[in-house]
């Protein structure tokens, strides 16, 4: 999965929004919505400061101050900084300082990062097309636990004619909560390329990792969150 939120310790959600989980740019930890939404509230009722809801630093009030605390955290060989920089620079098509950050973010053993820079390479985004580079960062997002990376490991293998070993990713992807490979699975299912016990150990494990992600104070600020939508959406249709 894609790591624990340091606060409720329930996993984050494999396909997530950019509401799902925050990084907190003090501290550079992932913080889920449904825990950036309980501090939030108690702040509100106590009319406290705000403050991030790990380490209890005052909330930056500008662009200028998040960007001076991710470059702290960078100075510290954070590496989820680091990669959050990189895909800053990324996006901004500067991609020769994106790749020097996800290089190093990737060395630090940020699974992210990794699947980033195989993305990049296989494709030829932002840097020269590289199939051996590729599938190097590939495998080492895979092995780091990245669901994306082990999925897309699976459809190069079965690509490549090598059906047991994709299965055996697919199924790993699967029982990490990924719905691609839980879909893949069900058409090798249906043409008799995994067994039955495999693909119903798979289904269980699937649902288990989809659930395990899932508690009443997430649920509350998705529903707040929705009603923010809804009412935006009413001011820009007036």
């Amino acid at each position: 999965h894609r790591g624990d939120c340091p606060i409720c310790f329930l996993p984050h959600p494999i396909f997530h929004s950019e509401t799902s989980m925050i990084m907190m740019s003090c501290c550079s930890k992932m913080v889920c919505r449904g825990c950036l939404h309980a501090n939030k509230v108690r702040e509100r009722e106590a009319r406290l400061q705000q403050t991030c809801p790990f380490c209890r630093r005052p909330s930056p009030k500008t662009d200028e101050e998040t960007k001076k605390n991710k470059m702290r955290r960078v100075a510290a060989n954070d590496p989820v900084a680091i990669r959050e920089i990189g895909m800053e620079h990324f996006n901004n098509r500067d991609y020769e300082s994106a790749f020097e950050y996800l290089t190093k973010a990737a060395e630090l053993g940020d699974a992210s990062a990794h699947n980033g820079l195989s993305i990049a390479y296989l494709v030829g985004d932002g840097v020269e097309k590289d199939e051996k580079k590729g599938l190097y960062y590939l495998e080492e997002a895979a092995i780091a636990g990245h669901p994306d990376a082990r999925y897309n490991l699976a459809v190069d293998e079965w690509e490549n004619e090598r059906y047991d070993r994709a299965v055996k990713h697919f199924i790993i992807a699967a029982n990490l909560g990924h719905d691609d490979s839980i879909q893949a699975l069900k058409e090798c299912y249906k043409y008799g390329d995994v067994s039955k016990e495999d693909f119903a150990a798979a289904l269980r494990a699937h649902h288990a990792a989809v659930d395990a992600t899932k508690s009443p104070q997430r649920d509350a600020a998705s529903k707040v969150f929705a009603d923010i939508q809804r009412e935006a959406a009413k001011d820009n249709n007036a």
